[in-house]
């Protein structure tokens, strides 16, 4: 096993171990911070395939944009400090059939298709971006540029709806 591989098994390790205390806390806020870490690793891995330009869009768009907009809206509510209700047993085995049933598709996906050497420089730079995020055709990426600025439009709403304040019931 090379370095390169070690380097990649533990990036996804740590992206799937933030992922899973993202998704188990009991605590919103820390479920937000596990999220945030999840998302910094997405980014590493970004930088480990040397892809330096959409790694940093990374940092900006979901850690500096949706996971902080997450954060504030947690700060603007009137139970940020309370423990989530834990979920019923159903749930919890449905989660993990879901996760066993993800690694199992997962496993022999890789299996089947394993991880070739295209044989090809890999050459992701700046301006070759920029021209595919502004064409239309083929190879073009506007239409998912734009499916980006729904998500955080979506992002921006959705923190508003928590950060409403419920009136208290009156007895």
């Amino acid at each position: 096993m090379s370095a390169s591989q070690i380097i990649f098994y533990l990036i996804s390790a740590f992206i799937l171990g933030c992922g899973i205390l993202a998704m188990t806390t009991r605590k919103i806020f820390r479920s937000a911070i596990w999220l945030l870490f999840s998302l910094v690793g997405v980014a590493a891995l970004y930088f480990w395939m040397q892809v330096e330009f959409i790694a940093a869009v990374q940092i900006v768009v979901y850690v500096g944009g949706i996971v902080v907009l997450i954060i504030f809206s947690i700060f603007l509510t009137q139970q940020s400090g309370k423990e989530m209700p834990k979920p019923p047993l159903g749930r919890n085995i449905a989660a993990v059939l879901a996760v066993l049933f993800g690694f199992a598709l997962t496993f022999l996906l890789i299996n089947k298709y394993g991880f070739t050497d295209q044989g090809k420089a890999f050459d992701w730079s700046v301006n070759k971006i920029g021209t595919q995020m502004l064409n239309t055709g083929e190879q073009g990426f506007a239409l998912p540029f734009e499916v980006v600025s729904i998500l955080l439009l979506a992002a921006m709403v959705g923190c508003i709806v928590i950060a409403m304040r419920s009136k208290p019931e009156e007895k």
